[in-house]
């Protein structure tokens, strides 16, 4: 892969695209593969040799301390370029765990979900290669436009206490992101979040990143949920997706119930668990001018880097009010 150009450039209707990278960081490299590459079936590459200008870059803009060494790797899906990448950084020395417990009311960053053609093969997979599930593997149907179609789920326990989500969608209705039709494996299609204050977190990317909602609901939890929460229990579950989008959208849960656990460490790279979500611009100067007028949290003003993912970018980072750090790019 050329390093100097990105895996692929959208076209988007907002100021943001879509979800375009979750970053990941892990002292595991050998967990790590065995769920994502051969449970999941994705592809790893690397690692990437990066100059002393490039990593100093990526640490400037990531704040990460020049005590911390990593590796950096890329999982992705090549098959179907859209979806979500992964950037891995295989930390050489350990960091905070964001998580503590796969307790699915810890805040901050939740899960990354893998629509699939077959979830109960996925699901066998998972199991083979020595990971669990937060609950027997769900199913049910959906009504869609007066018609009914059955749907398959189940929350696998990824490494680092990361909720990863295998679903499908049967009876010819389209699966939340697009899969490989002959493998029938997709994902990462959207990644998940738990706030305590749904409406401060989501005002952040309908302000600051001109996203809009996909949906916004108030459910209760079901009898043998697997998100683990008595049922009953009532919680907003909303989606947010770029302008135009339809894929790689965000998710938000907040119990309203008010019981939730603190983090172990805050959803940030370089702690361990999904520290950073990045999202492409078509004009990263209005987003800064976007954080000053709503007084976000802005780490690290736009600056010039080079990223095996992302190509030649100018990039800055923003904090959102949960704790996330978000990473925006314009290629150049």
């Amino acid at each position: 892969m050329d390093i100097n150009n990105p895996i692929h450039v959208n076209t988007f209707e907002g100021l943001c695209n879509y979800l375009h990278t979750a970053t990941l960081c892990s002292t595991n490299l050998e967990a790590t593969k065995k769920f994502y590459v051969r449970a999941m079936g994705m592809t790893i590459e690397g690692p990437f040799e990066l100059s002393v200008d490039e990593m100093s870059g990526q640490r400037n803009v990531w704040n990460i301390p020049d005590h911390i060494d990593y590796d950096y790797y890329l999982i992705h899906r090549p098959s179907v370029p859209s979806l979500v990448n992964i950037r891995f950084l295989h930390l050489k020395q350990e960091t905070p765990h964001i998580h503590q417990s796969y307790s699915c009311r810890e805040l901050g960053s939740f899960s990354l979900g893998f629509p699939n053609g077959d979830v109960h093969a996925t699901d066998q997979r998972v199991e083979d290669q020595g990971f669990g599930r937060m609950a027997p593997l769900q199913e049910g149907e959906v009504t869609r436009d007066g018609k009914t179609f059955p749907y398959y789920e189940t929350i696998h326990q990824g490494p680092d206490f990361v909720h990863c989500v295998s679903l499908g969608r049967g009876g010819g209705m389209p699966q939340v992101s697009p899969i490989d039709e002959e493998t029938k494996l997709g994902g990462p299609g959207y990644s998940a979040f738990v706030t305590d204050n749904s409406d401060e977190e989501l005002a952040f990317y309908l302000d600051v990143m001109d996203m809009k909602f996909g949906f916004d609901w108030v459910w209760e939890a079901s009898p043998g949920s697997a998100l683990g929460i008595p049922e009953g229990v009532p919680f907003r579950f909303a989606a947010i997706y770029a302008k135009g989008a339809s894929q790689n959208h965000l998710l938000f849960l907040d119990y309203k119930d008010g019981i939730f656990e603190k983090s172990a460490a805050p959803s940030r790279v370089p702690n361990q668990g999904i520290g950073m979500w990045s999202f492409e611009t078509k004009n990263i100067d209005m987003v800064l001018a976007n954080a000053k007028q709503h007084n976000a949290k802005v780490i690290t003003s736009p600056t010039k880097i080079v990223d095996p993912i992302l190509g030649s970018t100018k990039t800055m980072t923003m904090e959102t009010p949960g704790g996330l750090l978000i990473e925006i790019f314009q290629t150049l």
